[in-house]
């Protein structure tokens, strides 16, 4: 039994499929079908949804003014937020790598990886496995840490004081990592791990023996997009922890211009070298191009350092660099729409008024999720989750709702509203669309269950998780090789680690799960699925009926 290679969670128009080759194969090798050419690139196809079955309730600036369709009411409670909040952040406890430190909270987790890095010379000990396999992929690695310091960001504030300190933990031991790819000169390191090899086994991380190849970028290959968002990454991080440890703060800064240094001298993406796309594909290709991560870099380094030679270099380059690409997307790969709901916050203050335009596409952005605008982009299932084809469709639903809620918060500071021909859109009904979709994860949907792993009383039982579907290191400490795990692979026994806070990639466009362990798009959960959760689930713990919203 082989274990099926999967071209990580993110679609193009076109549906991803992955095939094992034939069982006469004789290297027993795992092969994939071709990717569709991708219409709107990667990750995230722009879907809302509607709320309300009970009209008498709406106030006439909500959903159902604009005509948002209605979607067949499920059972429905008030979600303990705060409870979905702590499993959400805890589950980064289970996707680390590296030795762990005292206060370890997935405590059937050991050590792993230890000697990542050596084999260049480096220490690459630590960081995050991306999903269910143990490789450590820099890419969305680092889209995550991103993500999660900005949900501190913007929403740290109502978090619980512990689960603020967990989620600056979080984010740090993702930007700890981070700092190790750029300790040599003249390189970034882009992964840990041959994922072809490891995508073979089906091993716990603790016993795993495949090759920990390592991957690197340098001026002779190089690649803006990994560094473009190792910038973002170091320079989010460092304002989660300026008040607390500034000299830490200063590093990732400092770190954080070198990365961006490095991504504008050396343009080009990684997946066009064929060493490291034959490693980083189809897993995580650069599909959209680098030229967004050279904006994203370079609008979070403003951010956090506020020098003017990066909002010189934001306003000089960004239509060469495809700042008005319209875009419905925004995930590990595409962050056109995230870079302009960021950007857009220091015209909306009225601070730079030149950045107008850039409200301008977050405005175009958000008016793609409206029917009545002029050019809707929306898919609903019959359940009401906002939806896109290719799988893992949860990462869709939470990034799409934080950058709501973001542009929200910006919007209910100012007299702004999104604009969309002659319909105007105000910040609580954008709250409101992210709360349906994160209350159709928590289990207000046909299926009636959580795609939380540990929330509510129905959730799913057999994730596409490793370490999770096997026995644990501390209740088996014998070796497990590669092929011994296939039977655990095969059962229909729920997995012994429950991965608390894990989201799944969730149902398909007919609202249904089959709770599957072989079926990867619906079954395996991400550190980039969750990383935007923490920051809705945070604004959902202050504010959870916004606008007065009541089911």
């Amino acid at each position: 039994m082989f274990m099926p290679i999967k071209p990580r969670q993110n679609s193009s128009d076109g549906m991803l499929q992955c095939v094992c080759v034939s069982s006469s194969s004789s290297s027993s090798k795992l092969g994939m079908a071709p990717r569709s050419p991708p219409t709107h690139r990667l990750c995230v196809r722009i879907l809302l949804a509607s709320f309300l079955a009970a009209h008498r309730l709406v106030p006439p600036c909500s959903a159902s003014f604009f005509g948002f369709p209605h979607f067949p009411a499920s059972a429905k409670r008030q979600h303990d937020y705060r409870d979905a909040l702590a499993k959400s952040i805890l589950f980064f406890d289970g996707q680390r790598s590296g030795r762990l430190p005292p206060g370890q909270r997935a405590s059937w987790r050991g050590d792993s990886g230890v000697s990542d890095g050596a084999a260049a010379g480096a220490d690459l000990e630590g960081g995050y496995y991306d999903a269910g396999d143990n490789v450590k992929f820099g890419f969305p690695m680092a889209f995550t840490t991103t993500m999660l310091a900005w949900s501190v960001l913007e929403f740290g504030d109502s978090m619980p004081r512990d689960e603020r300190r967990h989620a600056a933990a979080a984010v740090r031991w993702g930007s700890d990592y981070l700092l190790k790819t750029l300790a040599l000169p003249g390189v970034i390191f882009l992964q840990v791990g041959d994922p072809w090899k490891d995508h073979e086994c089906w091993e716990r991380p603790e016993d795993m023996d495949t090759e920990r190849t390592v991957y690197n970028v340098s001026a002779g290959r190089p690649g803006s997009d990994i560094a473009g968002e190792t910038a973002a990454a170091l320079a989010a991080a460092s304002m989660v922890f300026r008040d607390d440890d500034a000299e830490y703060a200063e590093t990732l800064l400092a770190s954080a211009r070198k990365a961006f240094e490095y991504a504008d001298t050396y343009k080009g993406a990684y997946s066009d070298d064929p060493d490291l796309r034959a490693g980083g594909c189809p897993f995580y290709c650069d599909f959209n191009g680098y030229q967004d991560e050279l904006l994203w870099g370079a609008a979070w380094l403003r951010r956090a350092s506020k020098d003017d030679t990066f909002l010189q270099y934001i306003q000089n380059n960004g239509k060469t660099l495809g700042a008005e690409d319209s875009s419905n997307e925004f995930g590990w790969d595409n962050k056109h729409a995230g870079l302009n709901v960021l950007v857009s916050k220091e015209f909306i203050e009225g601070e730079v008024l030149s950045l107008q335009s850039y409200k301008e596409f977050a405005d175009n952005f958000i008016c793609t999720l409206i029917p009545e605008s002029s050019s809707p982009h929306i898919t609903y299932t019959p359940g009401g989750m906002l939806y896109k084809p290719g799988g893992s469709n949860m990462q869709h639903v939470t990034s799409i709702s934080f950058l709501l809620l973001t542009y929200a918060k910006y919007l209910s500071k100012s007299s702004h509203t999104v604009n969309c021909g002659d319909i105007s859109v105000g910040p609580v009904t954008l709250q409101q669309q992210a709360k349906k979709q994160v209350d159709y994860l928590l289990g207000d949907n046909p299926m009636k269950m959580s795609y939380m792993i540990g929330y509510g009383d129905r959730y799913p039982q057999r994730i596409h998780h490793r370490a999770s579907s096997l026995p644990s290191i501390k209740d088996h400490p014998q070796r497990m090789a590669c092929k011994e795990g296939t039977p655990y692979y095969n059962s229909p026994s729920s997995n012994p680690n429950p991965l608390i806070g894990a989201v799944v990639g969730g149902p398909g466009e007919d609202d249904t799960y089959e709770d599957d362990r072989a079926d990867f798009r619906k079954s395996e959960p991400t550190t980039y699925i969750n990383a935007p959760l923490v920051g809705v689930l945070a604004f959902l713990v202050g504010n959870p009926n916004p606008g007065h919203f009541r089911h």
